[in-house]
């Protein structure tokens, strides 16, 4: 997989990329994110890449021709299954949707920033827009970020044990059950018997009940829907 990431500040969310799973998926040849600095598309001895909003207001807007100038680059090397905006008012990002993006083999992400792009990049560029929560960041680069770990971990082969992905929280509609490791006694704080009993069909039901419980209590939600 590749994930092309567009914004005014790459160092924001250079860091990531460069450690942890997201480092060894690059270094496995399992996945590579590129940053690309919008600027380098800007007009004028400023790169200029932002401008006032028609109708008056305050904050700036990302002007449609350095995001469609970058994009365009891009496409003339590689098809791309999405054209993806970080934007506040996004379709919530959710483990299905990274479950579907992992399928994928080439993204784009836009980092919006100010108020936004202008809405023609959205109506006939852009082909899925994503928030990751109601709030607002002053960019999109965290987000994306984000976006591009819960991804790219799914990726077969990214993580040591390929089955950790899988009984994660949300993959089943279900919080996960809680975990416990070595010592089995530390200061009278005992791990459940169950899990020290060998009985692996056993266990996996005590996890489901406990995932079933934890979300009862933590996210009913997730039960309705």
């Amino acid at each position: 997989m590749r994930i092309d990431i567009i914004t005014v500040l790459p160092d924001l969310i250079r860091s990531p990329f460069e450690a942890s799973i997201l480092k060894r998926a690059e270094q496995k040849g399992k996945a590579i994110v590129v940053l690309h600095d919008l600027r380098k598309y800007g007009f004028g001895k400023h790169s200029q890449v932002d401008d006032y909003q028609f109708g008056g207001g305050a904050g700036m807007v990302l002007m449609i021709e350095p995001i469609l100038n970058c994009i365009n680059e891009l496409k003339k090397e590689r098809s791309y299954d999405e054209v993806i905006y970080m934007t506040p008012d996004g379709k919530t990002f959710d483990q299905d949707d990274a479950n579907q993006l992992s399928l994928k083999e080439n993204l784009i992400i836009l980092c919006g920033h100010y108020k936004g792009i202008d809405q023609r990049l959205r109506d006939h560029v852009i082909t899925k827009e994503i928030s990751i929560g109601d709030f607002v960041l002053s960019g999109g680069e965290l987000a994306a970020a984000v976006v591009a770990d819960a991804v790219i971990r799914l990726i077969p082969g990214v993580l040591n044990d390929e089955t950790s992905a899988l009984t994660d929280s949300f993959q089943d509609d279900l919080l996960a059950p809680p975990v416990y490791t070595r010592p089995a006694d530390f200061n009278g704080w005992k791990v459940p018997d169950i899990l020290l009993s060998g009985n692996f069909p056993k266990i996996e039901e005590w996890r489901h009940e406990q995932a079933v419980k934890r979300t009862e209590e933590r996210r009913p939600d997730l039960l309705e829907d």
